[in-house]
């Protein structure tokens, strides 16, 4: 079965970068056979529906199979999924909006917040995971250079620089882009500075950025297709796919970074309608689980459990000085005081704008 109500297939070159970045495209994929609509059992067969970002795409269509596999020898059913994928943002709008998700795999709390605000996930959903917090795989920022590095850019510092021109996208319409924002506020702040010495560096960069585009995929269009800029913020995972695909872009880890973690969670009021939870929660389980875990890891997340955290030391380097959102408040907090009408954002903005 095709959502098609829901997403649009945009055709794209799996050569380019650019591909790896379809935060504003929805497609939806199918995973075996469709089975009956309403997410019910016709004998010994149910039917879930997955709701997830653009990149994650392809751990999922490792994982799946591994978990379907695992049922049907457990319980004599066969399970057969729905896939979404599209930028987290109109992902969350899509179910908000009546796209009966039973598993939401978004790309920041925040997202999944605001279906648990909208009634369809009960509160405490975090704590329903084999880790306590309902992160499924991480990620850190990283800084996409040009070829060779000519302007020899090693940290955010060098990101306000007078002769280095920034490329990231708009914070206050793309959720992606608030990461690369509290990334570089909490350089400073985690390290001793203030909120005004915050409120300063970030101005700084903001200002070496000549254009803000509206998300992540016209922000890497602007860097890779249009040539703008000297450096891209970006996520570490996006590189690692990337060079998979052939794409061996030099980029640089800053040791000061924010940990990028995406959550998980059952749709409560659409488990409950389709009569799916039980087999929704076990995929969620599952997930967790090492081999799992691996092939999030496989393709550039970070695993969040310590056996697999181990087994892939060499491909995710430590981050020395490494904050989370929660060092911030939560997302319940930074959204509105930082990315809301009138936020610090805006008072970034009107700063660069005087000058």
């Amino acid at each position: 079965m095709w959502l098609d109500k829901w997403n649009r297939w945009k055709p794209t070159s799996l050569k380019s970068f650019v591909s790896l970045f379809l935060v504003a495209v929805s497609l939806t994929v199918m995973t075996a056979s469709c089975s009956p609509g309403n997410g019910g059992s016709a004998s010994g067969r149910k039917e879930l529906t997955l709701v997830s970002y653009a990149v994650t795409r392809a751990a999922y269509e490792k994982i799946i199979p591994l978990f379907t596999k695992q049922w049907e020898e457990k319980t004599g059913e066969t399970v057969t999924f729905d896939q979404s994928y599209g930028g987290s943002g109109s992902q969350t709008r899509a179910v908000i909006d009546g796209l009966e998700a039973d598993i939401v795999a978004l790309a920041l709390s925040a997202d999944t917040l605001q279906i648990q605000d909208a009634g369809l996930i009960k509160p405490g959903w975090e704590k329903k995971t084999p880790n306590g917090d309902g992160i499924v795989h991480r990620s850190v920022g990283v800084i996409v250079t040009r070829e060779g590095n000519p302007k020899n850019i090693q940290s955010w510092d060098d990101l306000a620089r007078d002769d280095v021109s920034v490329v990231t996208a708009n914070p206050k319409t793309s959720g992606g882009a608030r990461w690369n924002y509290m990334a570089l506020w909490g350089k400073v702040t985690r390290t001793g500075g203030t909120e005004e010495q915050a409120k300063d560096f970030v101005t700084k960069v903001y200002a070496n950025v000549p254009v803000l585009p509206r998300d992540a995929r016209e922000a890497t269009d602007a860097f890779f297709a249009q040539k703008q800029g000297d450096a891209l913020i970006n996520y570490e995972n996006e590189v690692i796919l990337a060079k998979q695909q052939g794409q061996d872009l030099p980029y640089v880890v800053p040791n000061i970074n924010i940990s990028i973690d995406n959550p998980i969670a059952v749709v409560d009021s659409y488990v409950d309608k389709r009569g799916t939870r039980e087999v929704a929660e076990a995929f969620v389980q599952f997930l967790f689980t090492p081999e799992a875990q691996r092939e999030f890891a496989k393709v550039g997340f970070r695993p969040v459990v310590p056996e697999v955290v181990a087994e892939f030391a060499d491909t995710y380097p430590k981050i020395s000085n490494l904050f989370t959102i929660a060092d911030f408040g939560g997302w319940n907090q930074v959204s509105p005081k930082f990315f809301a009408d009138g936020g610090i954002f805006d008072e970034v903005q009107a700063n660069i704008a005087r000058r």
